[in-house]
């Protein structure tokens, strides 16, 4: 099939962008969105034109390097589906498709497709870490954790930070990213120990970057693993908890 694209082109981060069209030929139902850019690329390095920029790693849906709008959908029209599991089937022949990057205040564009999403990290750096013993490893399932609790730890930690809960907020908010970060520690008797200071920090490290969160729910509809703004509940009980308690207590109770 022939498509047209639209593709957000864009040198560097202080200068000016603007929208390019191409022409993408021959592509076929069984190439991934990014697999269909590459093809794109490809002839216009024979042309002797600068390619397109965009992130990209292990293109299995599982590193969160592929993001960015198409058609004004981060990752896409698909849900539950990162750019790289977008597979170009669902277009049709003919199709006119819009490529531009996230556009968060909190994202500055590095280049065409690219952006800067090292303000997560700062959010991790705040407080991703718990308290272990050195020493040997302990023996497997000598701590014993309720499998609801470890179920829910296993659906927050399947965030992969890609920012299209960031993206598609209104207010460019990141509480369900950061909500999945808390949650996958604190539900875990690992991460009990600085349950109320790691909210804390990781809660006001965030808010120096991004939005409020109002509750609009699109940050759970964009999450290519679907990620339940129940999270988001968690952390601001969780977050009343250590402002009540002054946020110097390390002992927890849940």
């Amino acid at each position: 099939m022939d498509l047209t694209l639209h593709v957000w082109r864009q040198p560097g981060p202080d200068a000016p962008g603007q929208f390019e069209t191409y022409e993408a030929t021959g592509i076929t139902g069984e190439m991934s969105f990014l697999e269909m850019l590459d093809v794109v690329n490809e002839r216009l390095i024979e042309e002797g034109r600068e390619p397109i920029a965009f992130d990209h790693d292990c293109r299995e849906g599982i590193c969160g390097s592929c993001g960015f709008m198409i058609d004004g959908q981060a990752h896409g029209p698909q849900r539950g589906t990162a750019a790289c599991q977008l597979h170009m089937r669902l277009y049709n022949d003919g199709d006119e498709i819009w490529i531009e990057p996230f556009r968060a205040s909190a994202f500055p564009v590095v280049r065409d497709l690219a952006v800067n999403r090292t303000a997560f990290d700062h959010i991790v750096q705040a407080g991703g870490y718990v308290s272990q013993a050195t020493g040997s490893a302990p023996d497997a399932n000598l701590i014993p954790v309720p499998k609801p609790d470890a179920d829910l730890a296993m659906d927050a930690a399947s965030c992969i930070a890609c920012g299209a809960c960031v993206a598609a907020c209104p207010n460019g908010a990141a509480q369900l990213y950061t909500a999945a970060k808390l949650a996958h520690l604190n539900l875990m008797p690992q991460g009990e120990p600085e349950r109320y200071v790691r909210v804390e920090r990781m809660v006001d490290t965030m808010e120096d970057y991004f939005g409020s969160c109002t509750n609009m729910g699109e940050c759970e509809v964009a999450c290519p693993k679907e990620i339940s703004i129940d999270f988001i509940a968690m952390l601001n009980k969780d977050y009343r908890k250590a402002k009540f308690r002054g946020g110097t207590s390390q002992a927890n109770t849940r």
